[in-house]
């Protein structure tokens, strides 16, 4: 196949800095292309899969980092090693690839979608969060040194889904190993993940203001001081990871120092009203109870709006912490990473007022053989208004943990694929019939994965009426989502890079002893 020279010179960046980065791994390149051969011979049927969760579809393609759906239109946006994709989800159980942007990206782990009224129009975005490097055909000279503290976020246009474009990218004082917007539906503002760069052991996180989405500008917590200054977080530990807001006015940061809640309502001057004290900092008790043995990865906070203080934990009082932990260098399924649920007792800001419940490692579900020298920590998760959470757990395939009762978390199902690496799970919306998420979620999850690229599960959602099947709405002629989007032309020989690129693993661990 004919690459473009703009595409070719792209991978040639990808080639140069994975010769040259200290991120890379010879482990990790040995274990993926083992992977690969291994989904390219054919092991693509489910290895272990429960009663409870059917295969749908699966669209290979990409090597799956990560996604997010459109509010406000059927669209589901996928992040790669090679590309960013936007799918046409009006039909959920057949997404269909109508846009590709050839973009070599790492890690972008965490694909935020936002969206803007601007005038009588509604602009799509998507942010990807560059912690390594970033090249596209029309612009291949970006590339990032964490070293030298040397982040950016860049915005990337998908009003027109058949033709994502890079609008804009601005550069960060902290690290953008993630991104995430305040308010999904009116962007303006996105935090960073942050880290401890500006000051060894004192954590900063930086804001940026998306005013004008052509010349995004981070903005300054101290205007008096020389240079750009960034704002605390002690979440950040050594490292920050994930922002997430819960509709309610308020975030929650995760990183190596726990999970801190903050009020966000002035989206500039967030205030900390929570944490959750030393049982969550890996520096600190973390490590010995098992709660923070790397990093507090990703949370939700179900039920916001209902928070009740000093009430029984449950998800009705809306005072229930979701929480990923991840420690993936560890291939002990065992200790390797696990799904926690906490107890929000008071958003007073008092010290310690997020005290842990639960957690459940891959091994404590029992669901089947466990991997061998997989990485199987829990990752990405989302969470399903039955109570029942969809995790990607790396070699340890998609998992689904009922919370309903968060001290005791338990195995609602499972799909694993042999050739597999599964980093995110997410809930399909259900949209209106004028394509506008609900708030709601189908009984179908999406995950990317790393080797197989998207699959399409349906599950057994206890309620629904529907087992482990499609929703009968969801079908064409049913009563769902009826919107299309017209003109939708899948691009060609412009969703392709070359051959799949050596995963560059995180080595986040620079700063600790």
């Amino acid at each position: 196949m004919h690459i473009l020279p703009a595409a070719a010179a792209a991978l040639a960046l990808a080639a140069s800095v994975a010769l040259t980065s200290p991120a890379l791994a010879h482990a990790d390149r040995d274990r993926m292309d083992q992977k690969r051969s291994e989904y390219d011979a054919g092991l693509n049927a489910p290895v272990a899969m429960s009663p409870s969760v059917s295969l749908v579809d699966s669209e290979p393609g990409s090597a799956g980092i990560s996604g997010c759906f459109m509010k406000t239109a059927p669209l589901f946006v996928m992040s790669g090693l090679d590309s960013v994709v936007v799918h046409d989800v009006s039909n959920p159980l057949d997404p269909k690839r109508v846009g590709t942007l050839p973009s070599l990206q790492f890690e972008n782990e965490a694909m935020n979608c936002g969206e803007r009224k601007v005038g009588k129009t509604t602009q799509r975005f998507a942010l990807i969060g560059v912690d390594l490097y970033q090249a596209s055909p029309g612009d291949i000279t970006h590339v990032n040194d964490p070293a030298r503290g040397d982040y950016e976020l860049i915005v990337v246009d998908v009003t027109d889904p058949t033709a994502p474009r890079i609008r804009s990218r601005v550069p960060s004082t902290t690290s953008t190993h993630t991104v995430s917007c305040v308010v999904d539906t009116d962007c303006r503002y996105v935090y960073s993940a942050g880290d401890d760069s500006q000051v060894p052991g004192q954590g900063s996180f930086s804001i940026f203001d998306l005013a004008d989405l052509d010349r995004p500008v981070e903005v300054d917590s101290d205007p008096a001081a020389a240079g750009v200054q960034p704002f605390r977080s002690d979440a950040v530990g050594w490292g920050g990871h994930k922002w997430n807001f819960d509709g309610a006015g308020r975030g929650v940061h995760t990183g190596a120092g726990g999970s801190y809640i903050y009020d966000v309502s002035n989206p500039v001057r967030p205030v900390e009203i929570a944490n959750t004290g030393a049982a969550g900092d890996s520096s600190r008790e973390g490590m010995t109870n098992g709660y923070n043995n790397f990093i507090h990865h990703n949370s939700f906070h179900p039920n916001a709006a209902a928070f009740r203080p000093d009430a029984a934990p449950s998800l009705e009082n809306g005072n229930i912490l979701l929480v990923t932990e991840e420690d993936y260098e560890d291939p002990d399924c065992s200790t390797a990473g696990s799904f926690q649920t906490w107890h929000i007792t008071s958003l007073d800001g008092s010290d310690g007022s997020i005290v842990p419940l639960a957690k459940v490692e891959l091994a404590d579900l029992g669901t089947y053989p466990l991997p061998v020298g997989a990485f199987c920590s829990a990752h990405w998760f989302d969470y399903h208004q039955s109570g029942i959470v969809s995790v990607g757990y790396y070699g340890g395939g998609t998992q689904f943990i009922d919370v309903n009762d968060p001290l005791a978390p338990t195995s609602h199902g499972f799909a694993w694929f042999g050739a597999s690496e599964v980093w995110d799970s997410y809930w399909v919306p259900v949209y209106n019939p004028r394509g506008v998420a609900t708030g709601k979620k189908t009984n179908l999850a999406y995950s990317v994965d790393l080797v197989r690229g998207l699959d399409v599960l349906a599950v057994d959602v206890d309620g629904d009426s529907v087992g482990a099947v499609p929703d009968p709405t969801l079908l064409p002629g049913g009563s769902g989502t009826d919107i299309g989007l017209s003109e939708a032309v899948p691009v060609g020989a412009l969703g392709v890079l070359g051959a799949l690129l050596v995963v560059v693993r995180r080595r986040r661990i620079l700063h600790r002893d």
